[in-house]
């Protein structure tokens, strides 16, 4: 496989290209630090396909959500959430997929950090019945290194606190079809409350 020829800047443009969608997953047109990675990526389609795929991955570029999306063709590599955090996972593809309907394609999504703690208090799991500000937070941590969400406020603890939604929440766990995606989630956390899915650890990230 030929490595880019043209020059020392763009054998070093894809090798911190290639570093970062390993890094994170998931690289967004929408995303101010990872447009130009993106354009970049789309620009040497060819090239990252080859690359990646000599290292046993599956590179998918989503022009029209704006995400490249790394996954490992052999099913390994899946980044392992606690219940909790996976929880919180499927409900912020939920507020998504809801908030999406109500925007142009230009619109963020954006919600409140009281909008996704209402989400989980409408379950009623008796055995957490309420986040930890503390796990929250980690949490959030957790998905804004995958390039999953980003807070527009520094405390997320705050219940007014923003935290913008990006696109590749569809691809943590793909589904081509948004209605189906929607009602998987529902009957997903529907499993939650009535006191199903028990185990602690969860695989539902790709890396």
């Amino acid at each position: 496989m030929e490595i880019l020829k043209e020059s020392v800047i763009q054998k070093e443009k894809f090798r911190t290209t290639a570093n970062k969608l390993l890094n994170h997953c998931f690289i967004l047109k929408k995303k101010d630090d990872t447009r130009n990675d993106y354009i970049f990526i789309v620009q040497n389609r060819e090239l990252f396909i080859e690359y990646f795929d000599l290292l046993g991955y599956r590179i998918e570029i989503n022009e029209m959500q704006g995400v490249v999306a790394l996954t490992n063709v052999a099913g390994t590599g899946r980044i392992r959430l606690r219940k909790i955090e996976s929880i919180i996972l499927l409900i912020l593809r939920l507020l998504y997929i809801e908030k999406r309907k109500e925007l142009t394609l230009n619109e963020e999504v954006i919600v409140l950090s009281d909008e996704i703690h209402e989400k989980y208090n409408m379950l009623k799991i008796e055995a957490k019945t309420n986040i930890d500000k503390t796990v929250f937070r980690d949490t959030i941590r957790l998905f804004k290194r995958f390039n999953i969400v980003s807070n527009l406020d520094s405390d997320v603890t705050m219940s007014d606190a923003r935290i913008k939604i990006y696109p590749s929440v569809l691809f943590a766990v793909p589904n081509d079809n948004l209605t189906l995606l929607y009602d998987a989630i529902n009957e997903k956390l529907n499993k939650y409350m009535n006191g199903g899915e028990q185990n602690d650890d969860e695989e539902t990230m790709q890396d």
